[in-house]
Parts: C-alpha cells; structure tokens; sequence
C-alpha cells in the first residue's frame, strides 16, 4: 500500500457506491478518473474526489503517479440518515424517511511490472 483515503458518511447509497468500486478496483489511476469523468452515476463524483485525494497522499510519499493502481475500493454500510419527513404506511402508521450513507475507502499500491 503506497497511499489510502476514505470518504466517511457520504450521501449515497452503499448498494449504488459499490458499483462504482468495483468498476474501477484494479485499474490505473490515470484510467480509472478518466472512466469516472464519464460514467454518469452518482457515486462518480464522490469516488473521483476520492481518488484524487488518494493520489495527492501518494504524491506526498514522492510515488510515481504512472504506476500506481487501485490495490483496494471498498464501499461499507454507514448509519442511515432519518429525514424529517414521514411515509404512510399500513393500518394509518408512518415511519421516518431513511437515507442511505456509505463509508468509501480507497487504497493505493505499485504495479507489478
């Protein structure tokens, strides 16, 4: 591992932020934000910041930023965020409007050439 960072208590569902991960687990840096910069969903632009955040830590230990690959992206399940809102439910019930947050980590290492 040459540099890792983490996004925690993001607004998005871990089930949507999961795809993004494992879309971009194991790939270069440099394709995997320019794959993001075009994929239109909405864990995009949180996994993007995050890479880049990711890739300034490496750039800090003096890394090459050509052979760094995403060793690891994972998505886990945050504490849901209730709303101030209500939902009807059955037999004249309602409940509270739930969110859904992830914690996104994403680790960086060197290719092996």
């Amino acid at each position: 591992m040459i540099s890792k960072a983490s996004a925690r208590f993001s607004r998005i569902a871990p089930r949507k932020a999961r795809v993004i991960a494992s879309l971009v687990r194991g790939r270069g840096v440099a394709e995997a934000l320019h794959l993001l910069k075009f994929t239109q969903k909405s864990a995009a632009s949180v996994v993007i910041k995050l890479l880049e955040s990711a890739l300034a830590n490496a750039l800090q230990n003096n890394a090459d930023p050509d052979s760094l690959i995403i060793s690891k992206a994972t998505v886990d399940k945050a504490p849901d965020k209730n709303w101030r809102r209500w939902r009807p439910r059955a037999m004249g019930r309602a409940t509270r409007v739930t969110k859904g947050m992830s914690h996104i980590a994403i680790e960086l290492a060197q290719a092996k050439s």
